[in-house]
């Protein structure tokens, strides 16, 4: 089983912001786990449906116990396990909170970029919550 530095997390929605995190971290030497490149073209055969089905505005309206649901958690859960750290990016949805507590949960340590919407006690979980990912590099590294 492949281990990585870093479990990113974040909202659909926010892919583009995400990518760039992820590529400097690798820039950075790190290895990263990130939701967004999951291959779940055999699920998608499976069920006889297309890379349409995998935009959260098309995830979102499938019920909980679809086969397509059950095999996106299954495989976070586990990049979720093999992960060193869990890096929360700002804006998240609420499966990403729910993925910083089970990170937390794991024993992981658990870091957020970016400025959260309004102050929550739970971010505390955060051993820092950084502005932008340079920040996060090059503290990180020291």
């Amino acid at each position: 089983m492949e281990t990585y530095d870093f479990f990113v997390a974040g909202r659909w929605r926010n892919r583009t912001a995400i990518e760039e995190i992820v590529s400097k971290l690798r820039r950075a030497g790190f290895s990263v786990f990130c939701f967004l490149e999951n291959d779940y073209t055999d699920v998608l055969i499976d069920l006889g449906l297309d890379e349409r089905a995998m935009e959260a505005e098309n995830t979102e309206k499938l019920p909980q116990e679809h086969p397509l649901i059950r095999a996106i958690f299954q495989k976070d859960l586990e990049g979720q396990k093999t992960c060193k750290h869990f890096l929360l990016v700002f804006p998240a949805g609420l499966a990403a909170h729910m993925e910083a507590g089970i990170s937390y949960g794991l024993g992981k340590k658990c870091y957020a970029i970016g400025a959260p919407d309004k102050t929550e006690t739970l971010y505390s979980i955060f051993e820092k919550i950084y502005p932008d990912i340079d920040h996060f590099i090059e503290e990180f590294r020291n």
